[in-house]
């Protein structure tokens, strides 16, 4: 056949677009202005770049190159630019390392470097010069210039570009190495190369951007030897398979070369290097070995490239153009279990004549050939003809527009009808192919962008074209694309502007040709101009109007021309059987499977019917020409009205039966996989590696993990291959689910399918839907209709897998158009989500101002808000804790402030400079801030205002107390708890930002601030010489800031910058050369403290021996007031240091243990000391809480200003180390004699030391507590009311003061140990002593019957309860940390109102009630305190019980110490998210906690918002409760912090849980109590309403419609659509007569809102109304439905129920559909079988005969009927049933017998129609 003639679609004029992008930028003015080069890609090559192109361009991508400069283009916008240091030589893509994405490497004249999509760049310098670069499988090739030669010489040439542009499909991936840094590889083996230029290669091999480029080697005769000396210059390389094509000058002779990877043995490398050190050797080398050598060639060719021959062999084609052909030759691959052998030999080459070439995909688009596109090649032949060829095979000749050279704009141009090219318009050259475009030069200089295929718009077209390319064998295939492309009237390749329907009309005639080509063969017989006119009289106007008018006879008339027809046809095909005709039948037999299998696919789409039934007329032609009578029944089964428009026969020349893909999916669900027969499958369908039929293919994988298929790998037994989503698996169900993610087979795609077949499918989403795996990816849940399990896995920090990635990235496809409200929801975030402006301002009825704002006016989110409901204990906390607006005094109505009032206003000042403290707690981490706002910190207003004296200011007498220092250090509290709210989006703060916000001046509050931004770990951003800045300001507040921020920032690092900068503050540390520095000793005690915060948990030697003798050291000039503090702080430091590592440290621990107790003092050391102690001292030790004298230090030590640290450090040190020697030489006092010795609060911190060791033992009980307190104190105690004759009054004042100091001391314990727990017994204890206590100093003793001493107060002072008091109550805080528990909350206010009220406030206590506020309410209560070492240690440090007296005391601890519980602080808060509304709602949640040594393993229930327990004790948390969804988190209980904000997985989100609430349920928020929920009553009464209304017409009274109470119970698109619909009017008036319709659509409406099935809806109504229509045709004669593939899919969904009840699919909550709907359903088809009256006549004559009713009135109405009873009962064809029977006849069987034997033979048929057959045998 002469190649067929088609025109080119030209797109249009072609220029590079990096001209356009240049001109936008303006012209470079350099020597290079006229110098530039490009080359085209595809958009798989950077698959980036792919998702971005622009969607009017033509999908090519371009980089321009000019200079240094690069430009990436996708179609007409520009990408990116790359500019590098020097001009570049070439660039290429390339494959290197193990990334799987593209690389693009440029290479200039001293180095190459690497760019990835997204920007990141690697800079590698080049040892050599090089020359050009080529892309290979492995690696990229370097080619060294030749002698003589420069790289920048180097012609720059776009063929060497393009040679890297083939079409790649590798998957993306993350580039291993960071932006924009430059790596060297100037390694020894380099030095090697530079130095002995005699051993340098004349190629190299770079294999990844982060090694040193290699050597390549040449096998020769089994030998392999350096690359150098050869002369052979690269010419082309593929980046697909390992082939390097060369040319030698010399010899004028090309060579081809396959790279290989060796591994060499020792000697070989010795031998090949003899020079050189073998160490510097890879293992690893690359060689060439020559496969093809052709000489004769004078230059080299100008172009080379692979393509794929016509029988899908690869083959290279070397363009040469001197001599004006194309040579190809072809490529043998043989492949091995290791390797892959090429092999060319010389007699499989061929020329073609050439001027121009290129490789374009154009006959088999998508198709893979291996890793090759099967590619075409477009010739330019000499003639200027243009010519497609497909290997040898040329297929066609392209025209151009006969206009061209004068027309710009080519929209509707015109075409040379008879030649090529006009006169003056001439093809001159090819370039830049890219899949089917290709440049075209014509002779006036212009380039033309053209198009040499045109996809067919038609899908159907499409998928038959695909099924025909995958299922055919090449030679098959090869002589369809003759007469595809061939000289025929195919108008949609020969047009660019063809219609859909035009499309199948030119495919139809194609196959209908082949039929009349292979009846044409034999043309001598003279029958066949019979049966060419026969043809024409049958198929003519008249025929067919002659049987219309005739109603029998016509018909019967017909059959017998159609059968002399097909007879006079079939005696050509039998009279003389030539090879042609042989191969054609083969050729038709192969296209009808191959079509087969796309009709079988087409059944599966609801959608495509249409598609179905044009498909389903061409292959009844095809197949009643081939004879297959079984086919041809196929397809009049499933459209009867095609046997009268073909006409039939019933005589039978194959035996052949369909493959069916319905009786498949119909035996998988009644026996199993095992069971079902692979016939039944189109070859196709189960081909490896086929695209075609996908969707038969997906559902045949589905259904066989559905039903007990094994997959061996990618495929199941059947032969079918299946890719399966990431994720663990248990159950079939499950697998399936997997597979349907893997396959990207979502909602939308399940809908489309046929109900039956959707089933089983819906079956499995079903019954995952309640407790899925929890590491499928987010695809996986919304298919299951679970997106709050979606938006979880979405929405974790933690790096997913590449395949997890790409599953997540289709989610949208997954859940279109059913999830889209999904999508647009903004989850309202607990920091920014403010609960309305009405509570943004802070008011006050008494306030004059009105509002103000006070640093807690973000607190009100609507979590925060949701979780204390609507009692208003937020707003009181936030009263209390205010201290931005003048204190209301309670004075008499008085024109003028009494001194009265200012004493009183001085009290309120000291309690406002306390809140500050508190309010930090509070606020801490709730807010985020943006970098370009100032940092702004609340008033601290310390006036006050007259309310009885409209609201006068009062303030305070400057002449009285200094103000400004008594601001100074609540100024800097009031900047850190300002400070503390900020909680950054990113997790970091910005250093600028800092920067920004340093004052001019140094003050307490950036003092504060640098505090709190490093309390968060946020100053890690300043660098050296910021930090030394802030120190040279000498700003004491600051330098505290800073030291303690940086400390905090670095904590546990050891880093020696910052342990530099710290050392400096501690002059007793310096050198004695160092200059003597004048430091306050609150700056060196600040100091000490953050040397332990650095060197935290590390046990560093050295820094505990500074330590240990910082806490002795005596004080030097005048700060011995404030030495106790410093004591302390050394103390702390050194605890940390060594924190919990005190049996650890062997070596040197007893000296520090003997030291450390040396400075507590003890018993036993009294009588050896004594001498340390001064008498001043010993009288010191009596009063506790009194004025204390001043202390002097001894030549030794005081060890009444050493063993509060000594202490503390024991403490920490053997913290939970369960240590029995300590605890022993840490005792309590046991005499009266101890006692007197020891100072009181002493014995509290030996008390609060020996638990922190002892940590197991401390327990939340009464007895426990007592316990602490030693016999001879609680017998004192006890009897103090009954007889204190026998004790001297200073003796019943020591038991006293030790009573109260081990009480305090054992709950100061209690609440280190329950920090944060929120443990009942514990706050009951603490409440209960807290209360005691306040009863103790009471006037009168409350007579309750309580057993606890009474009349404490008589024998201690009453500043000692109070403090003691305090104390406990911080305590029982610190339990109760973040929860709000309003009981503690109401003692608070108690003590805040009493002690201002009984005149006993001072700053310390206020100070305690601030912070106790602030832990209750930690964080708005979204933050809680840790137990573990390092929150234990600073909880301590917070808690150490000395208070303040004043606001500028220091003396015994530093107050910028009390923010260190910031340390202990942990985000354990979890709230829960309505995924449908995007608002936080309650959900209950079943905590379980491992078993400790108080409790068993515990389950308990919270309501979220809530906090959770310690990730060392939590195993599991479960979403309870009927009204939403299960979810399951698991974890195993760690040791370890909780998890922060952004980080790797966090099993919990960063606090946020998504739910989906249950369809027919209301949320908690509005049904507290699930009154709403009572779903059936309601619905039933709506639906009552509903009928009644429609009824009787009346549009007035008050009800609730249907789509009201659907969108109350449900958020689904779907069913609040149809609700809305059944509330219609139109609707209504429309279906009024069919009220039992308008029953059926709320029943089901009903039946899918009450179960949450809404996917459900659908199905129903499908199965409904197919019935209803079949009712319809059988009763009315209306033929609305006239095929019977409804009748499969409803035979489906009867086996479906049958498997359901049978066991075989089980599901907890039940089959999906009711079995009683499906079986009514049954039970009606078979009725109207019933009830048609010539079924049984028309069904004995179908199997008689093989004929169908005759076509007449109603004729088309019985043979839709009799198709239904054939699908339905399963008749096989009348062949079959003639097979049968005569094995029947030939038994002689009895009539009684008769229906088992035919049971026995059809197994498949049902025993109504064996009947009917048995009656038929019968008869006859």
């Amino acid at each position: 056949m002469s190649p067929g003639v088609r025109h080119l679609n030209v797109l249009g004029e072609f220029k590079p677009f990096g001209l356009v992008a240049e001109a936008l930028d303006g012209k470079p003015q350099d020597d290079s202005a006229d110098k530039y080069d490009y080359f085209l890609f595809d958009s798989n090559v950077a698959r980036e770049a792919g998702k971005s192109a622009s969607t009017s361009g033509f999908g090519d991508h371009e980089i321009f190159i000019r200079g240094n400069r690069i430009i990436w283009t996708t179609g007409s916008r520009v990408y990116k630019r790359f500019t590098v240091a020097s001009p570049v030589i070439t660039a290429c893509w390339c494959h290197l390392g193990d990334m799987g994405e593209a690389l693009l490497c440029v290479l200039q004249a001293d180095s190459l470097t690497v760019y990835n999509a997204s920007g990141e760049v690697v800079t590698i310098p080049l040892p050599q010069s090089i020359s050009s670069i080529w892309p290979l499988p492995f690696g990229l090739l370097l080619e060294q210039a030749a002698e003589g030669d420069f790289s920048h010489n180097i012609h720059f040439s776009s063929s060497i570009l393009s040679s890297g542009a083939c079409d790649t499909s590798h998957p993306r991936r993350e580039i291993g190495h960071s932006p924009q840094s430059n790596f060297s590889c100037m390694s020894p083996f380099v030095n090697v190369l530079k130095g002995d230029t005699a051993l340098l290669s004349s190629h190299l091999i770079l294999k990844d951007p982060m090694e040193d480029p290699q050597f390549v080697y040449v096998e020769d005769r089994g030998k392999l030897t350096i690359m150098k000396g050869y002369n052979e210059r690269t010419i082309w390389t593929s980046d697909q398979v390992p082939l390097m094509a060369s040319y030698n000058k010399g010899k004028a002779q090309h060579s081809l070369w396959v790279a290989e990877v060796v591994n060499p043995t020792a000697d070989e490398a010795m031998s090949s290097l003899p020079d050189v050190n073998p160490v510097g050797v890879q293992l690893k080398q690359f060689s060439f070995h020559r496969i093809w050598q052709g000489k004769g060639a004078h230059a080299a060719a100008c172009k080379v490239f692979m393509a794929i021959d016509d029988d899908t062999t690869p083959i290279i084609c070397f363009l040469l153009q001197g001599q004006k052909k194309l040579l190809s030759l072809r490529l043998q691959i043989y492949e091995t279990n290791s390797d892959v052998l090429f092999d060319v030999k010389p007699d499989m080459s061929w020329s073609i004549p050439a001027v121009s070439a290129a490789p374009v995909v154009v006959t088999r688009p998508g198709v893979k050939v291996g890793l090759l596109p099967h590619t075409d090649i477009i010739v330019l032949a000499p003639e200027n003809t243009l010519l497609l060829y497909s290997g040898k095979l040329c297929l066609c000749r392209y025209l151009l527009p006969s206009c061209l050279s004068r027309c710009r704009h080519l929209h509707n141009v015109e075409f040379s009808a008879n030649v090529a090219v006009s006169h003056d318009v001439k093809i001159v050259g090819l370039a830049d192919a890219v899949e089917g475009r290709v440049n075209i030069v014509i002779s006036n200089g212009q380039m033309f962008r053209c198009a040499l295929r045109q996809s067919p718009s038609s899908s159907l077209v499409k998928d038959c074209m695909e099924a025909m390319t995958e299922g055919m064998i090449s030679s098959l295939y090869n002589h369809f694309l003759a007469l595809l492309w061939g000289d025929n009237d195919v108008t949609y390749l020969s047009k660019a502007n063809s219609s859909v329907d035009s499309e199948w009309v030119s495919f139809s005639s194609i196959m209908l040709q082949m039929c009349r080509r292979s009846t044409s063969i034999s043309e001598k017989l003279p029958v066949s101009t019979c049966q060419s006119s026969w043809d024409f009289l049958v198929n003519s106007q008249f025929h067919q109007n002659y049987c219309k008018l005739s109603s029998f006879t016509g018909a019967s008339s017909q059959d017998e021309l159609e059968s002399q027809a097909v007879e006079c046809s079939r005696s050509v095909t039998e009279a003389k059987p030539t090879e042609d005709n042989i191969f054609y039948s083969e050729l038709l037999v192969k296209s009808l499977d191959s079509l087969h299998a796309v009709y079988e696919s087409l059944k599966l789409d609801n959608l495509r019917k249409l598609d179905l039934e044009l498909l389903g007329v061409l292959l009844c032609k095809i197949a009643k020409f081939l004879g297959e009578e079984c086919y041809l029944d196929h397809y009049v089964r499933d459209f009867p009205y095609l046997f009268n428009n073909l006409g039939m026969h019933n005589s039978s020349l194959s035996g052949r039966s369909p493959p069916n893909l319905f009786r498949w999916l119909e035996n998988c669900l009644q026996h199993g996989f095992s069971s079902a027969d692979t016939n039944d499958l189109p070859p196709l369908v189960c081909k490896e590696g086929s695209f075609a039929a996908s969707r038969a293919k997906k559902i045949v994988s589905f259904y066989s993990l559905l039903f007990g298929a094994q997959q061996i790998g990618g495929n199941h037994p059947c032969g079918v291959c299946c890719n399966v989503a990431m994720g663990s698996y248990s159950t079939a169900e499950e697998h399936t689910v997997l597979a349907m993610v893997g396959e990207k087979f979502g909602l939308q795609q399940l809908d489309s399918l046929p109900p039956g077949v959707s089933l089983p499918l819906r079956h499995a989403l079903d019954k995952c839907r309640e407790s899925p795996p929890t590491d499928w990816p987010a695809a996986a849940y919304v298919l299951l209709g679970r997106e709050d399990l979606a938006l979880t896995r979405i929405e974790q920090p933690c790096k997913a897998s590449v395949q997890e990635a790409q599953a997540n990235e289709n989610l949208i496809e997954m859940s279109t158009p059913y999830m889209l409200h999904l999508h647009p929801v903004t989850i309202p975030s607990v920091i920014f989500d403010s609960f309305g402006s009405e509570n943004a301002k802070f008011e006050d009825a008494d306030s004059t101002d009105g509002s103000v704002t006070d640093g807690m006016e973000h607190i009100f989110t609507s979590c925060i808000q949701l979780r204390y409901g609507r009692d208003l204990r937020l707003n009181e906390v936030r009263r209390l804790l205010s201290s931005a607006r003048p204190v209301a005094i309670q004075t008499s109505v008085n024109p003028s402030a009494s001194d009265q009032d200012l004493q009183q206003l001085w009290q309120l000042a000291q309690r406002t400079t306390a809140l500050p403290i508190g309010r930090g707690a509070f606020t801490l981490a709730t807010i985020h801030t943006l970098l370009t706002e100032a940092f702004t910190v609340p008033k601290l207003v310390l006036a006050g205002r007259l309310p009885a004296q409209q609201n006068a200011t009062v303030n305070l007498d400057p002449n009285m107390r200094n103000i400004q220092e008594l601001k100074s250090w609540p100024e800097f509290h009031n900047a850190v708890a300002a400070g503390l709210r900020l909680a950054p989006l990113q997790g970091k703060v910005s250093r600028t930002w800092i920067i920004y916000n340093k004052p001019k001046e140094p003050n307490a509050v950036h003092a504060g601030l640098l505090l709190a931004l490093g309390l968060h770990g946020y100053l890690r951003d300043l660098s050296i010489s910021d930090i030394y800045k802030y120190f040279s300001q000498d700003h004491e507040s600051t330098t505290v800031g800073i030291m303690m921020g940086l400390a905090a920032s670095y904590r546990g690092t050891m880093h020696p910058a910052i342990s530099k900068v710290l050392y400096v503050h501690i002059p007793a540390r310096h050198p004695s050369s160092f200059p003597e520095l004048e430091l306050p000793t609150l700056v060196q005690s600040a100091a000490l403290m953050s040397v332990g915060l650095l060197f935290e948990g590390s046990a560093h030697p050295q820094t505990m021996q500074i330590l240990l003798s910082e806490i002795g050291r005596r004080s030097g000039g005048d700060n011995v007031l404030e030495r106790e503090g410093y004591a302390v702080s050394a103390g702390f430091s050194f605890g940390l240091v060594a924190l919990g590592r005190g049996l650890d440290m062997l070596g040197f621990v007893e000296t520090l243990l003997d030291r450390l107790f040396d400075y507590i003092g003890g018993k036993e050391l009294h009588n050896e000391r004594s001498y340390l102690l001064t008498p001043l001292t010993e009288e010191h030790n009596r009063g506790f809480g009194q004025v204390t004298p001043a202390m002097m230090d001894t030549a030794a030590f005081n060890v009444d200003v050493t063993a509060p640290g000594a202490i503390v450090a024991l403490a920490l040190m053997f913290l939970k180390t369960e240590s029995e020697v300590i605890l022993s030489r840490l005792s309590i006092p046991c005499t009266q004699f101890d006692l007197q010795y020891v100072r009181p609060d002493f014995i509290m911190l030996r008390v609060i030391a020996r638990n922190m060791i002892m940590w197991s033992r401390v327990h939340p009980s009464k007895k426990w507590i007592e316990s602490q307190v030693p016999e001879i104190v609680k017998i004192g105690v006890e009897g103090l009311r009954e007889d204190v004759g026998n004790l001297m009054e200073t003796d019943v004042e020591a038991l006293v003061q030790a009573y109260i100091n081990i009480v305090a001391g054992a709950c100061i314990s209690l609440g280190l140990k329950f920090a944060g727990t929120m443990d009942g017994n514990a706050q009951e204890l603490l409440y209960e002593y807290a209360v005691y206590f306040l009863n103790e100093m009471k006037p009168v003793a409350a007579t309750s019957g309580s057993n606890f001493p009474k009349g404490l107060a008589d024998y201690v002072d009453r500043g000692t309860l109070e403090i003691c008091l305090h104390l406990i109550v911080l305590s029982l805080s610190v339990v109760m940390a973040g929860s709000g528990h309003l009981q503690t909350l109401r003692l608070l206010k108690f003590l805040r109102g009493r002690n201002l009220a009984d005149g006993h406030s001072n700053y310390g206590t206020q100070m305690t009630i601030s912070l106790a506020l602030g832990f209750l309410f930690l964080g708005g209560g979204m933050r809680t305190f840790s137990t573990s070492n390092s929150s234990i240690a600073a909880l301590l440090i917070t808690l150490y019980p000395s208070l303040p007296a004043g606001p500028n005391d220091n003396r015994c601890h530093l107050q910028a110490f009390r923010h260190l519980y910031v340390l202990a602080t942990e985000a354990r808060w979890i709230q829960t998210i309505d995924v449908d509304t995007g608002l936080p709602v309650y959900a209950p949640l079943e905590v379980t906690i491992k078993e400790s040594e108080n409790y068993s393993e515990t389950s308990f229930c919270e309501i979220t918002p809530c906090i959770l327990p310690e990730r060392s004790i939590l195993k599991s948390v479960r979403v309870c409760g009927p009204r939403y969804w299960t979810q399951i988190i698991n974890l195993v209980p760690e040791e370890k912090p909780w998890w922060t904000y952004g980080v790797k997985n966090d099993p919990f989100n960063s606090g946020t849980l998504y739910l989906k609430r249950k369809v027919g349920a209301c949320s908690y928020v509005d049904d507290p109590i699930g009154c709403q929920s009572l779903l059936s009553r309601a619905m039933h009464k709506v639906f009552s309403m509903t009928n009644s209304r429609a009824s009787s017409g009346d549009s007035a009274g008050n009800y609730i419609s249907v789509d009201q109470l659907v969108s109350t119970f449900s958020s689904v698109p779907s069913l609040i659509a149809f609700a809305q619909l059944c509330r219609d009017p139109s609707w209504n008036s429309r279906y009024r007569p069919d009220v039992d319709f308008q029953e059926f659509c709320l029943q089901v409406l009903f039946e899918c809102v009450s179960k949450d099935r809404p996917a459900l809806l659908q199905v129903y109504l499908s199965l409904y109304t197919t019935m209803e229509l079949m009712a319809d045709l059988v009763m009315n004669n209306r033929d609305v439905l006239c095929d019977s593939v409804s009748v499969s899919s409803l035979k489906l969904a009867l086996a479906y129920t049958q498997a359901s009840l049978g066991g075989k699919l089980t599901n907890a909550r039940g089959s999906v559909v009711q079995s009683i709907f499906i079986g009514s359903l049954r039970k009606r088809l078979e009725d109207l079988f019933k009830c048609s009256r010539h079924l049984r006549d028309d069904l004995h004559s179908y199997l008689k005969l093989g004929r169908w009713p005759a076509d007449g009135s109603d004729g088309k109405r019985r043979s839709i009927i009799l198709s239904w009873y054939l699908q339905w009962f399963g008749v096989p064809s009348p062949s079959a049933v003639e097979k049968a029977v005569k094995k029947v006849n030939a038994k002689s069987v009895s009539s009684s017998s008769l229906v088992p034997l035919l049971r026995l033979l059809l197994p498949s048929t049902h025993i109504s129609a064996l009947s009917e057959i048995g009656r038929l045998l019968c008869s006859s």
